[in-house]
């Protein structure tokens, strides 16, 4: 599971992200808030862990932002302690959980097992389109070349994951760790079975993109003739 925390105190958070590594989380850390924002927009992380005051940008409006650009990653807020009102105004636009500093990290894990244990989210009602490829998540319904294909639910949540991080390499863990949760008896067969069977879909309606595996590394989404 990989975590961006946007949190200026530096010394803070490299205790807690030095503690995030040991129990198997990857961890980027931002120090002020617009990078952080620029971090959060890219749609790559599992969760953010966010500190409402920041330097450049405050963490509020980071949140804000993101659920505007329709991002939906779980964002934990970091709060001082009494600050109710901050709490309040950061679950109404969109947080899923705060703590209040000082915490305890054996908090902190909890609430991230928590977050992880969550199943995946809802598919986003809106096509998604990529080269020739329109997804319907909605109907889990894809089209390319006037042709249109049935896909599975896990299929419809591969295929948007691979649109979603077009260019960027995605990794079986990353993949199961999106599509199956983080506590799972998924393993690497369950996305290599998943990945052919979107591979003949794609083929069956003769698009020319196509998912490429990067030995070692994961998968990626091509398109058009690049991808023949």
């Amino acid at each position: 599971m990989r975590i961006l925390m946007i949190e200026d105190e530096k010394y803070m958070a490299r205790a807690v992200a030095e503690v995030l590594k040991k129990n198997r989380y990857t961890v980027d850390l931002v120090h002020n808030g617009q990078f952080g924002l620029d971090c959060a927009l890219s749609n790559i992380y599992d969760i953010i862990i966010l500190d409402i005051m920041l330097p450049e940008r405050d963490g509020l409006s980071i949140l804000k932002e993101v659920r505007r650009n329709r991002i939906e990653t779980p964002v934990i807020l970091l709060t001082a302690r009494g600050q109710l009102e901050d709490k309040v105004r950061g679950l109404d636009l969109g947080a899923d959980d705060y703590l209040a500093k000082p915490f305890h990290t054996d908090e902190l894990l909890a609430r991230l097992r928590a977050l992880g244990r969550r199943p995946p989210a809802l598919l986003n009602e809106g096509a998604l389109s990529f080269a020739d490829l329109q997804l319907l998540p909605h109907a889990l319904m894809l089209k390319s070349n006037g042709q249109e294909i049935k896909l599975t639910l896990k299929e419809a949540q591969l295929l948007e994951l691979l649109i979603n991080h077009k260019n960027i390499i995605v990794s079986k863990d990353a993949i199961i760790e999106k599509i199956w949760g983080h506590d799972t008896d998924a393993a690497d067969n369950h996305v290599e079975a998943h990945i052919s069977l979107l591979r003949k879909k794609l083929s069956e309606i003769h698009s020319g993109s196509m998912i490429r595996t990067i030995r070692g590394a994961g998968y990626t989404l091509l398109a058009g003739e690049a991808g023949r």
